[in-house]
């Protein structure tokens, strides 16, 4: 298959057109949301949906997300829609909010991973919303990436995992949020996040009150039938092996400095993603700043690239300094402890 790439420039260019009929008849088109790259599917085409798994080679009791462009696209895939769920629509959509509602059965079993429920988003992105209407259909949409890899967040990160397997690649740019959408389970009281995202807890506590966090989020544990994208335990990982390295800044540069000498004894090649306030102080050449230790958004928006940047450049272990989980913060160590597998290193203990 050859894989068209389309730089945008305009929702009435011929070529955009053509990706959007494309992704109308069945075809699987990538597109820029504000949170990652989606791999797009008509999410009423049974054989559509399908050929998103075999693209990933995702497996495929792992639900999708449907993404719409306006509350009408809502209406035909949900039922039983309670009130606090029509008040974060309200509050945050569009936006990096998903919501799980009890589904229609228009909704084909492949697009839930036979679950009863359907997870539903708008994205806060010009792009996909045009891109949608201009199907004219709801769009499955996980992230455009090969199965288990780093979410992309530009549009070569597409490409590279996915040139030959699709039919578009629609260049609108990075993205700005970074890591995927919160994922909140609105089909019980009180509601339960399962994957922390762009919407953080308080955001939606201040909207319906009390909710409540995922136990395979607290505890990093995999979940044998996950009920939303993301749930499955390694996920998100680069090549390289990953840790995740916390306590205070000098105990963390006393176990970094260690751990560097001894892969450097092994011929280990090994990179550090820290705090850029922290770089100079652990004093060692291959350490990258993801960002501020006091700006999570940052940290969320370098992430996913940097994973892939050490796959490029060969490095066998990556060592990522733990920020706070707080606020987005929740998401961007729920992203790097999934891709570290749970290897979390308590430094100083």
């Amino acid at each position: 298959m050859q894989t068209k790439y389309i730089v945008f420039t305009s929702e009435n260019s011929p070529e955009f057109i053509e990706a959007a009929m494309a992704l109308r008849e069945g075809r699987l088109v990538a597109f820029p949301t504000e949170t990652v790259y989606g791999l797009g599917a008509n999410a009423l085409d049974s054989d559509a949906v399908r050929s998103i798994y075999t693209a990933k080679g995702r497996p495929s009791d792992n639900p999708l997300i449907v993404h719409i462009a306006d509350l009408e696209m809502l209406k035909p895939l949900v039922t039983g829609i309670k009130p606090d769920a029509l008040k974060l629509i309200s509050a945050y959509w569009p936006g990096p909010l998903t919501i799980i509602l009890k589904k229609t059965g228009i909704v084909p079993d492949v697009t839930t991973g036979g679950l009863d429920t359907v997870a539903v988003r708008m994205p806060d992105n010009f792009i996909a919303l045009e891109l949608i209407k201009r199907a004219g259909v709801p769009v499955a949409a996980p992230s455009a990436n090969r199965s288990g890899k780093p979410s992309p967040t530009m549009a070569k990160h597409v490409l590279e995992d996915l040139n030959g397997r699709i039919s578009y690649i629609i260049d609108g740019g990075p993205c700005k949020v970074g890591v995927e959408s919160t994922v909140v389970d609105m089909t019980d009281e009180p509601a339960v996040i399962l994957r922390p995202g762009g919407i953080t807890p308080e955001m939606i506590e201040r909207v319906i009150g009390r909710v409540e966090l995922d136990k395979s989020i607290l505890e990093r544990k995999a979940v044998e039938r996950p009920r939303a994208p993301g749930m499955k335990y390694r996920h998100y990982a680069p090549k390289a092996e990953v840790f995740v390295v916390s306590g205070n800044c000098d105990d963390v540069a006393g176990w970094l400095k260690n751990a560097i000498s001894e892969d450097e004894k092994s011929g280990i090649k090994s990179v550090i993603l820290a705090a850029g306030e922290h770089i100079q102080e652990y004093g060692l050449n291959n350490a990258v700043s993801y960002g501020s230790i006091n700006n999570a958004s940052e940290v969320a928006s370098n992430i996913f690239r940097l994973f892939r940047e050490c796959d490029r450049m060969g490095a066998d272990k990556i060592y990522v300094e733990a920020i706070p989980k707080e606020g987005i913060g929740l998401a961007v160590m729920n992203r790097i402890e999934k891709a570290a597998g749970g290897k979390v290193i308590q430094a100083g203990k």
